[in-house]
């Protein structure tokens, strides 16, 4: 069933970024996830709901820099992920890159925050968040000041004691379903987020981007299947020569042959066969 922006909630990557292009909202949000004040924050909407070659697809990230030119990339994450922590390091870089390529020096690079809201537990510790910095194992007192934080936020977190109360109404916003959502949390600032959605999905210009993105979504998927399915044969051929070249050196023209070939079928078939074989010669004359 093809999704709808009316029925979206924030937890939806598109909702989500599309919520927090409004620089009072990201304001809010930041604050809430790193419990300090923030003066002012500048969204960069050309780096929110973009299609980036670069990036191999469709990036869906809140990206945004305080009056501190502290640096901030934000990400909803709403299934388990085994490879968050790769993510994370891979955003840190982007930043870094960024800045370098702008050409600021290294001792100039800003402090980042990398923040992913998790609709699951990533570490499995029933905590409403999770903080990483580089740290010294050997000693606690030595600090390498590299100014960088990642933090994951979780919507399972049990231990409510611990974390502003903000945070937690905020994080069960995040969790509720459709119906859930309009609920009353008991916090101004979810109020205000609640409003922000229902005026995005009234949006036309909204709706026009989300089906943009859908598209997006779309052609990224069938392009990966495509790709996938160009390994897998690359991946046969190869195997196929490999097997035959215990007999000697496979000829140019049956390897243009292998190489070529597009059925899938064919070359499981071929990969059989060249187990089979006990020569070059008898492969040729069983598949011509």
């Amino acid at each position: 069933m093809k999704k709808q922006l009316k029925n979206l909630t924030i937890k939806d990557n598109f909702m989500f970024a599309a919520v927090m292009l409004d620089e009072e909202n990201c304001k809010g949000f930041l604050e809430r996830a790193l419990q300090m004040k923030i003066d002012r924050v500048e969204v960069s909407a050309e780096k929110n709901i973009v299609y980036h070659p670069e990036y191999k697809g469709v990036r869906l990230d809140v990206y945004a820099k305080d009056e501190n030119n502290t640096r901030y990339n934000v990400e909803m994450q709403v299934s388990t992920q085994s490879s968050l922590g790769l993510r994370s390091r891979y955003y840190q870089s982007q930043m870094d890159m960024e800045m370098l390529l702008s050409g600021s020096e290294y001792e100039e690079l800003p402090k980042s925050y990398v923040i992913f809201i998790c609709d699951f537990d990533p570490f499995g510790e029933r905590k409403y968040k999770y903080t990483f910095e580089m740290e010294c194992k050997e000693t606690a007192k030595a600090k390498l000041q590299d100014k960088r934080k990642i933090v994951f936020l979780s919507t399972k977190g049990k231990n409510a004691e611990e974390v502003p109360g903000e945070l937690v109404r905020f994080l069960e916003f995040v969790k509720a379903d459709i119906k859930e959502s309009q609920n009353d949390f008991q916090d101004e600032y979810v109020k205000q987020l609640q409003k922000f959605v229902e005026h995005i999905k009234k949006d036309r210009e909204m709706e026009e981007r989300f089906m943009l993105f859908e598209e997006l979504l779309k052609e990224e998927r069938k392009s990966g299947r495509e790709e996938g399915r160009q390994e897998g044969r690359e991946g046969m051929a190869e195997a196929i020569i490999v097997f035959l070249s215990k007999y000697g050196e496979v000829p140019d023209t049956l390897s243009e042959k292998i190489n070529e070939e597009k059925d899938m079928e064919v070359l499981k078939q071929w990969i059989k066969l060249s187990v089979e074989v006990e020569s070059i010669e008898e492969f040729i004359s069983k598949i011509s």
